[in-house]
């Protein structure tokens, strides 16, 4: 008997090693790699991920025993209470239950053909009681999840005129199949040594195959991480292009078609630069000959000219109060407004440059006075695309 128990064992450890289906998990872990969530990039959502299950159970199970020794195939029962510890690991405590119809032993001896002749008699009820503490090993940790487990604790067996205590090791493959949260149905099948038992007819250590099958019923809720969800977005805020004049040249940016105008141009109904009078270039006296302070603003108005994206062709136009001559005032504003083009291109400006002088023939206020003459006295830039 206890050869086919053996032969039994191994056929089912052998189908521990056949690749089982993959399904919800019974206790979900968390795996170090899943801790680290995924770049909002690559998907609109991170997946839910799941937490280490670490509740308390109480597991009720019925046993079918298959023994070694001369004692007949029995049933029991019993109850169990265990700690889910980790993804791999479950602790329990455990009692049970169970009894046997009898054993086979020698009857009294009696002259049968002239002969000696001892009767085998079946004995009355064999009960054993006790209590183990279980460590179980989940390879995986799903709907279907195999385990395999270790056994050690103690066993009373108490039957017709005897009763012993021994010391019971037990070792097995089982598995969990997950109903419902809080249910499960649970079977293993283990070997167990029984050690320093005696008892009549009976050899002093015992080899029996134990089948467990019953219930799981974990307390509390089943941990559960929250599946992820991307925060929305912030809608930008709708600025009214109307109220906005970013290079300030009074023409708002949903019309303005030419942005980042010089400062002090004067501009189009769109925008665009027409004239930008360079004040503060001056000349030394009845020279072309650009001051310090004129070197000093052409030195600004060329950086912006040169980052200015308008590359229209620009004219150099230089005027003269009324002092002198027409036609000396004439000559001296060509030549000022020329020094002027010189002296941009030589800076990097890349439009092309045309200088023309207007002498006093366009004044801008009254010549008779002092504060005339100076306004008269200017060079003006000039985009002709527009």
């Amino acid at each position: 008997m206890f050869k086919k128990q053996l032969l039994t064992l191994a056929v089912l450890a052998s189908m521990g090693s056949i690749p089982l289906a993959q399904a919800d998990e019974l206790a979900p872990v968390v795996d170090q790699q899943a801790n680290v969530l995924p770049p909002l990039e690559e998907s609109a959502a991170a997946p839910t991920a799941s937490l280490t299950d670490k509740r308390w159970y109480v597991a009720p199970f019925g046993t079918f025993l298959a023994t070694g020794s001369g004692i007949n195939d029995g049933w029991g029962g019993g109850l169990a209470i265990g700690k889910m510890l980790d993804k791999h690991f479950n602790v329990e405590l455990k009692g049970f239950y169970q009894t046997a119809s009898g054993y086979e032993g020698w009857g009294p001896t009696t002259i049968v053909g002239g002969r000696p002749y001892q009767q085998i008699t079946n004995s009355g009820s064999v009960d054993m009681a006790g209590a183990s503490v279980d460590l179980q090993y989940y390879f995986m940790r799903e709907k279907f999840s195999p385990y395999t487990v270790v056994s050690l604790g103690g066993m009373t067996t108490d039957g017709p005129g005897f009763n012993r205590t021994g010391l019971i090791t037990e070792g097995g493959l089982g598995f969990t199949y997950e109903l419902t949260d809080n249910l499960l149905v649970r079977s293993d099948v283990r070997y167990r040594y029984n050690a320093n038992f005696s008892a009549p007819s009976l050899n002093a250590d015992q080899h029996d195959m134990v089948v467990n099958v019953g219930f799981v019923m974990p307390i509390g809720a089943k941990p559960k991480a929250e599946a992820y969800v991307p925060p929305a977005p912030v809608a930008e805020p709708v600025v009214d292009c109307s109220t906005l004049d970013s290079d300030a040249d009074g023409v708002n940016d949903c019309i303005d078609k030419c942005p980042g105008t010089l400062a002090g141009s004067k501009v189009d109904a769109t925008g665009c630069p027409i004239s930008l009078e360079l004040k503060g270039v001056n000349f030394e006296y009845n020279s072309a000959k650009l001051t310090q302070n004129a070197m000093f603003v052409l030195d600004g108005v060329a950086e912006s000219l040169v980052n200015y994206p308008v590359k229209d062709e620009l004219e150099v136009h230089g005027h003269t109060s009324s002092e002198g001559s027409n036609a000396y005032n004439m000559k001296l504003s060509q030549k000022r407004s020329q020094s002027v083009a010189s002296y941009l291109a030589s800076k990097g400006v890349t439009n092309r440059l045309v200088a023309r002088g207007y002498g006093e023939s366009q004044p801008v206020a009254d010549n008779r006075t002092e504060q005339g003459k100076e306004q008269n006295r200017r060079v003006e830039l000039i985009w002709m695309g527009h």
